[in-house]
């Protein structure tokens, strides 16, 4: 079996060509880019249409089309990494995250399985794998992993897919496990994403209502651009078979947050806790504080961007 030499080398030179699935997503489109910055060609996968005329566009149902489609493009294009930033967020259905953080994973494994180039995978996981830890905790790839949300469930399943590719030798694999990622395109049915919405809504000069569920939490925040370069890192690293946290290393309360944002905004609003009629309840720990020990030895990354700058950018792309 052809493989790539050296990690984040492909057939054109140093990390030129990479395979992007979700390219579409939010975290897709910045890793795309963060491609093209560094003198690389995203070649960009997607069920949906996208938008992006600067690469190369494959669309592509990973799932559906089965993992014969996604072993031929390897094979055509022989790319030096495959990144997968397809998933699904929260949902009430079960299922929905079943498909895109089970099923889709073990589709792109049996894809580089049985094709003749094996290109470095790097799988975006999530800090949701974690058993919730208590208050004050920065949690290390050590962390015992028994999360007790159907999504945490469903992307431990995928990242334990992922790991026992790597270890059989089907797959060269790093996992980064994500805290909560910020910026231009936050999804909006993030906490930040809806406020973001709900700003937006309000009519000019009136006072915004923003309703949530109770804002509790503590959370580790981390800019969606600083995520991309933990990308391109981890696909370039010497050594596949690891699994690195990635955040900036401090719990910041999600009120602060909310409030940050709305000060961006420059709209009166009021924020209004407590449950109902288009308030999202609460979900995942109280508390998320990530351990960055790992990726500053493994990747020599750590977070660049403010959290001011991150909101600046999420309220500047949402009123684009």
């Amino acid at each position: 079996m052809a493989r790539c030499a050296t990690p984040g080398t492909g057939p054109d030179g140093p990390g030129r060509r990479v395979v992007v699935l979700g390219a579409s997503g939010f975290i897709g489109r910045q890793v795309s880019a963060a491609v093209r910055a560094a003198g690389g060609e995203p070649l960009l996968v997607a069920r949906r249409p996208l938008a992006d005329t600067t690469s190369r566009r494959l669309p592509l149902d990973l799932i559906g089309d089965g993992p014969d489609a996604l072993s031929r493009l390897l094979d055509t294009e022989r790319p030096s990494a495959v990144v997968n930033a397809a998933g699904a967020p929260w949902s009430r259905a079960q299922e929905t995250m079943q498909q895109a953080n089970r099923v889709l994973v073990e589709t792109v494994l049996a894809a580089i399985a049985t094709a003749s180039w094996r290109p470095r995978l790097v799988h975006l996981g999530s800090m949701i794998e974690y058993t919730p830890p208590p208050p004050g905790t920065a949690l290390d790839e050590r962390a015992p992993t028994r999360p007790t949300s159907p999504y945490g469930q469903s992307k431990l399943q995928g990242t334990q897919a992922v790991l026992a590719a790597s270890e059989e030798g089907r797959a060269d694999a790093v996992v980064l496990r994500l805290s909560n990622v910020i910026g231009a395109g936050t999804s909006p049915s993030s906490l930040l994403g809806r406020v973001a919405a709900q700003l937006r809504a309000a009519d000019a000069g009136q006072e915004a209502v923003v309703r949530l569920s109770p804002l509790r939490a503590s959370r580790d925040f981390v800019d969606v651009r600083d995520t991309a370069d933990a990308v391109l890192a981890a696909a370039s690293m010497p050594d596949g078979g690891q699994v690195i946290n990635i955040g900036r290393g401090e719990a910041v309360p999600v009120r602060t947050m909310v409030e940050r944002l709305i000060a961006v905004s420059g709209k009166p609003a009021r924020i209004v806790e407590g449950t109902g009629v288009g308030v999202r309840p609460h979900s995942g720990p109280e508390w998320m504080q990530v351990a960055t020990g790992t990726a500053r030895r493994l990747l020599g990354w750590s977070a660049r961007h403010s959290l001011d700058s991150s909101v600046q950018e999420l309220w500047r792309a949402a009123t684009a």
